[in-house]
């Protein structure tokens, strides 16, 4: 049994790093204002200030999905920039869809595995 919590921990915590490093190394260049980035968030009709909105809550999100008492909180918030991703993709006819999907998917993984639990 206790091997059973030992896996648990282990797939948590590589799912957990390995978004983190994903959305932090994607949400910088949105904050700082990279020319591609820029670009598409004026070609999907997003102001200046959202593209930044985005990459603070990605880089935030994926530092919170590091520390076990915030990466539930951390994973939905991520989620649910995930689900706007998705339909910004579907509205634009862009190429990607199944990027922000998996995505979503793990990061319902990671809510699950790290969600509070009433005592």
């Amino acid at each position: 049994m206790a091997n059973a919590g030992r896996g648990k921990t282990v797939v948590v915590w590589v799912l957990s790093g390995l978004l983190a490093a994903l959305f932090v190394f994607g949400g910088v260049p949105k904050i700082y204002g990279a020319a591609d980035m820029a670009q598409h968030f004026k070609e999907w009709g997003y102001p200046d200030w959202f593209r930044i909105l985005i990459g603070l809550i990605e880089v935030g999100g994926g530092i919170g999905l590091l520390v076990p008492s915030l990466a539930a909180y951390a994973a939905t918030a991520l989620g649910v920039v995930m689900i706007g991703a998705a339909f910004t993709i579907l509205r634009a006819g862009a190429p990607g869809l199944p990027i922000p999907l998996v995505c979503l998917a793990l990061l319902t993984v990671v809510a699950y595995l790290r969600r509070p639990l009433a005592h």
